[in-house]
């Protein structure tokens, strides 16, 4: 790193700003080469005393700043390469600032940038400032109105956040369009998109009666694909109004369809900017899993409207408040809309495989940080999901009655400003009437809670005994009990739930009684429950729904776990009963009393008696598939990369041979009835049928094979069934090189003007172990590989470092030095993505000692560049502390 470190910037610095600026006016004059920006702010001291004006601004060239129409000279403001500050102002002033910008420069996407033939913004959480000098902080708000001028043939979609209200041309034929947004906003929800779109329309009628035109935009070869997001869009509203209250406030409502976004999409007020890989869809070019992207994004950035837009947030440390709040809303929403077992145990499986990894890297980090260098770098799954589960505690605890009431209370008591964690807890204790002193510790403690449980049963008496720590994290060696809600019931011997209001429960800590399940508040380190007047020992249903974010050990007979599996009518406990019995498996423990492959099977013959229901075939499809090597990685304590995945290759392999008839005749019994619809139904079935294919294409005579994988491709009408029969055209080494090499080659023949799809293409093959580390240069040098597309990177560099361990933890290192080698030449042009692609490397600690020198020296030989950005600079560092 160059002289002259990054500064860290510390929530316990926190001041709150001498000046507002309470409206904004913003005129852009795009043209090819360079735009001008031009920006009128009203300002207001709010601190007594304060004369001081600080505004950020980065890559800016400043044409000139005037103060009340007085213009300044260089020597009456100062200006360097972040700030640019006036002096000596007193109360209340107009300041004048001319800037010029050039987007077709900017390869980072953040502020202003080009994209295709389209203009468009990405400002969370500080690319305001690369747009013009200005209060880019979050808790600053202001009216914005905003004019766009523009060369009227080559831009005629002109868009920016509110509503409309002016539109004309200029006498040199270009054209310049008005919009005021009457909701003040921070900087980062600003947004800007000029291009020539095409668009589809429709309305929503709210529940007072106000109608809301919808538009979607994108460019015209994509907008055959946005039919999908716009029934999403008014699911969406119409959920947000039932469930939360919650109705839209202005005239229109717009998303923008973008090919090169850093992220997933952005709620900029009124006008929402999409990755397109969260908005288009179509049965060709899109997967089930696609679909139900799309579904949750929409809905989450709709729902940010309220939870982030109107009620935004204090500073970036506030995060969480409105992203794990959101999270949570939009995963109620997917539940709603779906399957709710099944969306909890996708959530689940999420965090275990990706979130726990990160409380437990050097990269741990509290739910509300305590200090960053880089503030893009904490856009992660502990302020996003853990979040979440944060949320859903509070939930959980109160109960929906109350939390809906706490939920309005806050958006009623916080709307048009910028609140804190603390204030959201604040409405929560009021409305549960519960002290949540403690529960905050989820705020500031980092690391994953564990939960060692122990069970005896004598004379009629059930004895559970619970013990809670959390391991140390960097910065803090010693942790506090959490409060935390434990969810559990008791199952007699047919599977039934024990009445709880029949129960004699005997503990010193508070244990609601909730329909079928007793929630324990936990808050001590250690807490004991006694269960008397049993006629016969029950089973434990432990952690329903997953109540908690932790790490569980409850060593218990396999016997009871193979019962939870085929029995629990929580769906959540007998997939993860299941998912302990694998994990035991891998850590080469010997079962007792009970078979992994009967249970397969066993369940493999209830599917084939479910296909009339929707939720049972996709929670089947979900406990038959072998949990995922990520998954497994952060279950196991002890593992060497290679012997996991033979392991787990060899167990797939015993469950496809010991049952070939059941996958077959699971496999045509899945068949679709019908054409492609992508419900709820339709994709119970294709991921039902699919996941019997994938054993099928292990089990089945090598002769057949290639048979079975071709009819599966060429009888596809979605690319749900053809992705499952690419697939293993790229990982199944039974087929034949030739094979695999047309199915490869037609499938990109098929579809390479579809841009998502070839993304799909080139991500299957980076993530198989038959991918060697040539076969990964041979990708980058392909003609459709573009190192400036996001998603073209993530899903060839990404795709590699998360998911193609056998190949990336190669003992040569090659793995390592290929993808530090992308990580130096992404931090050059888009230290954002860089970062990310970086993140495989930082979880060094969980392998083993020779792997683990590997990947530290890796991460060294990139903290010695001396061009390292502030987002790779943080990363790499704290990673090797």
């Amino acid at each position: 790193m160059k002289d002259g470190q990054p500064q860290e910037i510390k929530l316990a610095d926190y001041q709150a700003p001498g000046y507002r600026t309470t409206t904004t006016q913003l005129h852009f004059d795009i043209h090819d080469g360079a735009t001008v920006v031009t920006s009128e702010l009203q300002i207001e001291r709010q601190q007594e005393g304060a004369d001081t004006l600080e505004l950020a601004g980065q890559e800016l060239e400043l044409i000139s700043v005037a103060v009340d129409g007085q213009e300044l000279s260089g020597n009456e403001f100062a200006l360097d390469d972040e700030t640019l500050t006036l002096r000596d102002l007193g109360g209340s002033h107009t300041v004048l600032i001319k800037t010029r910008i050039h987007p077709e420069q900017n390869t980072a996407l953040e502020g202003l940038y080009r994209s295709s033939s389209m203009y468009c913004t990405q400002c969370e959480a500080q690319g305001f400032r690369k747009i013009t000098y200005y209060q880019d902080r979050p808790d600053v708000s202001s009216v914005f109105t905003t004019s766009i001028t523009a060369d009227s043939s080559a831009y005629p979609t002109l868009l920016s956040n509110g509503n409309l209200i002016d539109s004309k041309v200029q006498a040199d034929g270009r054209r310049t369009v008005t919009w005021h947004d009457p909701h003040p906003k921070p900087s980062y929800l600003f947004a800007l998109v000029a291009g020539d779109l095409a668009s589809v329309e429709d309305t929503f009628v709210t529940a007072s009666g106000c109608q809301v035109a919808l538009q979607i935009f994108s460019e015209p070869h994509n907008i055959d694909q946005c039919g999908y997001a716009m029934e999403v869009l008014k699911r969406s509203m119409a959920w947000d109004e039932q469930r939360f209250g919650r109705e839209y406030d202005l005239d229109v409502f717009m998303i923008v369809a973008v090919e090169d976004f850093n992220m997933g999409a952005m709620e900029n007020k009124g006008l929402n900017i999409f990755n397109t890989s969260c908005v288009l869809a179509s049965p060709d070019t899109a997967t089930d899993a696609a679909y139900q992207r799309v579904e949750a994004v929409v809905a989450h950035e709709y729902f940010h409207n309220w939870s982030g837009n109107r009620v935004t947030c204090r500073d970036w440390f506030q995060l969480s408040l409105k992203e794990g709040f959101t999270v949570f809303r939009d995963a109620e929403f997917s539940s709603d809309m779906n399957s709710r077992a099944v969306k909890r145990i996708e959530d689940v499986s999420f965090l275990r495989s990706i979130q726990f990894a990160e409380d437990a890297s050097p990269l741990a980090h509290a739910v509300r940080p305590q200090s960053y260098i880089e503030i893009s770098n904490f856009y992660t799954t502990t302020i996003y999901e853990k979040g979440a589960e944060v949320v859903r505690m509070y939930h959980t605890l109160l109960g929906e009655t109350a939390f809906r009431q706490g939920s309005d209370a806050y958006f009623a008591r916080h709307d048009g400003s910028a609140a804190t964690t603390d204030d959201f807890a604040a409405v929560m204790q009021e409305a549960g009437q519960l002290d949540l002193t403690q529960f905050k510790r989820w705020y500031d403690q980092a690391g994953t809670p564990a939960l060692h449980v122990t069970e005896s049963y004598a004379e009629g008496a059930l004895t559970l005994v619970i013990q809670q720590s959390c391991p140390a994290t960097p910065g803090q060696p010693e942790k506090l009990p959490f409060h935390m809600p434990v969810v559990f019931a008791l199952l007699d011997a047919t599977g039934q739930v024990l009445p709880v209001q029949e129960l004699r429960v005997d503990c010193d800590a508070q244990i609601d009684r909730r329909d079928d399940n007793l929630l324990l508040h936990l808050r001590e380190a250690e807490t004991k429950v006694v269960f008397q007047g049993l006629t016969d020992k029950p089973v434990m249903s432990f952690l329903r729904g997953f109540s908690a974010p932790v790490k569980v050990s409850y060593p218990r007979p396999d016997s009871e776990l193979g019962f939870l599996a085929r029995h629990d009518l929580d769906g959540f406990v007998r997939w993860d009963a299941l998912q302990s019995l694998w994990v035991k498996h891998f850590a080469g423990q010997a079962l007792e009393g009970v078979e992994l492959t009967r249970i397969v099977g066993d369940l493999a013959d209830q599917a084939g008696h479910q296909l009339e229901h929707a939720e049972d075939m996709l929670l089947a499809a979900t406990m038959l598939s072998l949990p995922e090597e990520n998954y497994l990685f952060e279950q196991l304590a002890k593992f060497e990369v290679d012997s996991l995945i033979d392991a787990r290759d060899s167990l797939m392999q015993t469950l496809a041979d010991d049952h070939t008839d059941r996958w077959l005749q699971l496999y045509q019994l899945s068949q679709a009835p019908q054409p492609y619809q992508p419900d709820a139904f339709g994709m119970a079935r294709r991921a039902l049928a699919n996941v019997a294919f994938s054993y099928l294409c292990r089990g089945c005579a090598a002769a057949d094979l290639q048979g079975i994988v071709e009819r599966h491709y060429q009888q596809a009408d979605n690319l749900t069934d053809r992705r499952a029969a690419l697939s293993q055209a790229c990982r199944n080494d039974r087929l034949e090189v030739e094979f695999r090499s047309w199915l490869i080659n037609d499938f990109y023949q098929r579809w390479q003007d579809q841009a998502l799809v070839i993304d799909l293409w080139f991500s299957l093959q980076a993530q198989s172990p038959l991918t060697s580390i040539e076969d990964m240069r041979a990708l980058q040098a392909h003609p459709q590989f573009d190192e400036r597309n996001p998603n073209r990177v993530r899903s060839v560099c990404g795709a590699f470092g998360m998911y193609n361990h056998r190949r990336l933890h190669a003992l040569d290192g090659s793995g390592y030095a290929f993808l530090r080698d992308v990580v130096a030449g992404l931090d050059r042009t888009n230290p954002q993505v860089a970062a990310r692609i970086c993140t495989p490397l930082t979880r060094w600690q969980r392998y083993d000692s020779e792997r683990q020198q590997l990947m530290r020296s890796a991460l060294e030989q990139l903290a010695e560049r001396a061009d390292l950005s502030k987002d790779l600079f943080e990363i790499v560092n704290k990673s090797l502390t």
